[in-house]
């Protein structure tokens, strides 16, 4: 994936509150998140990768994680996961989807 994507965040969304809602660690946490936003608004990042664009360990990025994905603003789920196991394998990896009421969208 190219550095020169990028994705946008709508001037409604901040304006909205919802940074004051969920607080600054969340609010960078959907942020870091994003960053590895494919066309489809898949991401797909490590819990590894999170904790250091965070500047935390891998345990308290999932500890965000978690907290996000618990998250809703006005009802609604900000972040959702999916599971995805490749090649039978035991353990899979988490794709992420930002959804509308995270207010962040690809470019």
């Amino acid at each position: 994936m190219s550095d020169r994507i990028y994705y946008r965040t709508y001037v409604d969304t901040i304006k909205s509150g919802i940074i004051a809602d969920m607080g600054p660690e969340l609010w960078a946490t959907l942020n870091v998140i994003a960053a590895h936003m494919d066309a489809d608004g898949r991401c797909y990042p490590s819990q590894a990768a999170i904790g250091r664009l965070l500047g935390v360990n891998r345990q308290t990025a999932n500890k965000y994680v978690q907290r996000l994905l618990a998250y809703r603003w006005r009802g609604s789920p900000v972040l959702v996961a999916e599971n995805v196991r490749e090649g039978g394998g035991r353990f899979g990896k988490n794709v992420y989807t930002i959804t509308e009421a995270g207010g962040l969208a690809i470019f």
